[in-house]
């Protein structure tokens, strides 16, 4: 009789781990250039829970961008690229940092508009939806928290801490449940315009870089027929 009781009372313990509240708060940043740099925050986590994410080591910056990769495969996005950052850690405050960079053509992409001279950038980010346990009984589910399309997210600016202003998609969830507060903020570049989000997709314009300009300019057919006339030069000489 006393298996069954402590059974009991055992499964009751866990299922209340599972629904109380904790109190921290997660907060995502990814900022959009070339590639993009992802940044998690998990802050003041609980303190078991803080030290059992650390020793079951499932939420750190090379294991997250191998499930996105995964998850991704399972779309038929193939093209994907990642490398990781160290992950910091806040004893004082049970605070973890995982950092890495996502990139790929399934990722991020662009064209020339040859008669406007501006790149046109496509950013994906279904990559953002994925769940992971940070210890036996606890677990994030960002498909489930992040699922609103980011056509629907808030446009804002966003300020770094150096001072430049920047585009931006914003979305925030609270009472999860499990924990406090969730942000994503969603971070463009700085010289972005005509930004569109349709689904979760994004596109926007930027000016040209300097090998747009020089690819698509009269002046390198300039420059190739001058190379051709001197290597012909060249050539009768040593004839």
């Amino acid at each position: 009789m006393k298996k069954p009781l402590l059974a009991l009372a055992s499964h009751f313990l866990l299922m209340l781990v599972l629904v109380a509240p904790v109190h921290a708060s997660v907060s995502v940043e990814s900022t959009i250039g070339g590639n993009i740099y992802i940044v998690y925050n998990l802050e003041n986590l609980d303190e078991t829970i803080y030290n059992e994410t650390m020793a079951n080591d499932q939420f750190n910056s090379s294991t997250i961008p191998q499930i996105l990769v995964k998850n991704l495969e399972m779309q038929n996005l193939a093209r994907v690229s990642y490398d990781f950052q160290p992950n910091s850690y806040d004893n004082a405050t049970n605070t973890i940092r995982v950092s890495f960079y996502l990139g790929g053509s399934d990722i991020i992409s662009y064209t020339l508009n040859r008669t406007t001279m501006r790149r046109i950038y496509q950013v994906r980010t279904e990559w953002r939806k994925f769940q992971v346990n940070l210890t036996s009984s606890f677990s994030i589910d960002f498909a489930q928290y992040f699922a609103e399309p980011v056509a629907n997210w808030k446009p804002t600016n966003y300020t770094t801490s150096e001072g430049s202003t920047h585009p931006a998609y914003y979305f925030e969830t609270t009472n999860t449940g499990f924990l406090d507060t969730l942000s994503f903020t969603l971070i463009l570049s700085p010289t972005a315009t005509n930004i569109q989000a349709q689904g979760d997709t994004i596109t926007y314009e930027v000016p040209p870089y300097f090998e747009d300009v020089f690819l698509n300019s009269p002046f390198l057919i300039l420059v190739v027929l001058m190379v051709v006339i001197i290597v012909v030069l060249i050539y009768r000489r040593v004839r």
